[in-house]
């Protein structure tokens, strides 16, 4: 098995030590700065695995994924084919990452040689010695994890993990954010939407809007389809380009 160590969330209570000559609170500032401002969801997540390699030490790949009780996960972001080989389950029969569990309940697993005690394994497969996984958001049901990746063995050491630590509360926040705005944006989109097929409704069925907008809603439970989607079909057909409206009440 390969050689590694889960480190508790106790060790994390000082203040974080870094490399001599390494700004530390400078390179998280302008690392917050370029993930609050790289947009949509996807977009801050492939700004982060691009941080990573550049602010934690020794990394040399990174990627997120989304791990969901039972082991079933999907990658989101990557720095390279390497990583997505890395993240993504059974090649082989293999399930990688299986100290990825313990990030339910800890926030750091390192692994410092995965050829240690033989190998054959899937980070030793891909000449991947060490790894760094770092718990980037937990509830119930699913886990992200941003775990950055070295050719070399033991290349994060508690500095490392201490520093990713403070990486992924900014990647949290600007996450989050980003998260909120695009279900606000969606949101007014969604309104405006189901405001334009209200109206088209009102006048082809010669309705007020109240009833404009039970028709659609039953419409909607009728036919099993998201109120935004049946507003979207009615608005299309409207302006000709297809698509099937609400023809009864």
């Amino acid at each position: 098995m390969p050689k590694r160590f889960v480190v508790a969330a106790s060790e994390f209570t000082d203040l974080p030590r870094f490399p001599a000559g390494f700004e530390l609170a400078d390179a998280l500032t302008a690392a917050a700065r370029q993930l609050h401002g790289a947009g949509a969801p996807n977009d801050t997540l492939s700004t982060a695995v691009g941080l990573a390699v550049r602010l934690l030490p020794g990394a040399e790949h990174a990627g997120i994924s989304e791990v969901q009780r039972g082991g079933r996960l999907r990658t989101l972001a990557w720095t390279d084919e390497v990583v997505r080989f890395a993240a993504e389950p059974r090649h082989g029969g293999r399930e990688p990452h299986p100290d990825w569990e313990h990030l339910w309940t800890t926030p750091v697993v390192r692994t410092d040689d995965s050829e240690a005690d033989g190998g054959g394994n899937i980070l030793s497969g891909l000449g991947l010695r060490s790894a760094l996984s770092l718990r980037l958001r937990a509830d119930r049901r699913r886990l992200t994890v941003l775990t950055a990746y070295a050719r070399k063995p033991q290349a994060f050491d508690e500095d490392a993990a201490r520093i990713g630590r403070l990486f992924t509360a900014h990647v949290a926040l600007a996450l989050d954010s980003a998260t909120v705005r695009e279900q606000l944006t969606e949101a007014m989109r969604t309104r405006d939407l189901i405001g334009q097929a209200t109206g088209i409704l009102m006048e082809r069925l010669d309705i007020d809007a109240a009833g404009a907008f039970e028709s659609l809603v039953k419409a909607s439970q009728r036919e099993n389809v998201k109120l935004r989607d049946l507003a979207r079909r009615i608005v299309d057909a409207n302006d000709g380009t297809g698509g099937r409206g609400v023809t009864e009440r």
